[in-house]
């Protein structure tokens, strides 16, 4: 069996969950204060979420940049779908449409 690649990883990672935060650290202790502010926009939502820390997996810290084309880390998926990091996610949470996109699951 071949191992998987960063890009086969996020695809499988993201299909299992509904709600996936690549972050750097954890829900539990954060390391950066962007993925803290991430964390605790999706508790404010009553999310139900998975996470990743990329500082833990480097493959993934770089494989996530490329398949979202975005460059920087938190980075917020919703049933596969790439939705932003943490300031576009306080934005959305404002505006009431992350509450709404997290409520349909």
């Amino acid at each position: 069996m071949k191992k998987m690649d960063a890009q086969e990883k996020i695809k499988a990672q993201l299909e299992e969950n509904d709600v996936m935060l690549y972050m750097k650290g954890s829900a539990m202790f954060p390391q950066c204060g962007f993925s803290g502010k991430a964390v605790e926009i999706l508790k404010a939502c009553e999310a139900k979420f998975d996470t990743v820390d990329v500082l833990s997996n480097p493959d993934i810290r770089d494989g996530i940049k490329q398949y979202s084309n975005w460059p920087t880390i938190p980075q917020l998926y919703i049933k596969g779908e790439f939705i932003g990091g943490s300031d576009i996610m306080l934005e959305m949470y404002q505006k009431g449409e992350l509450q709404e996109k997290i409520k349909a699951l």
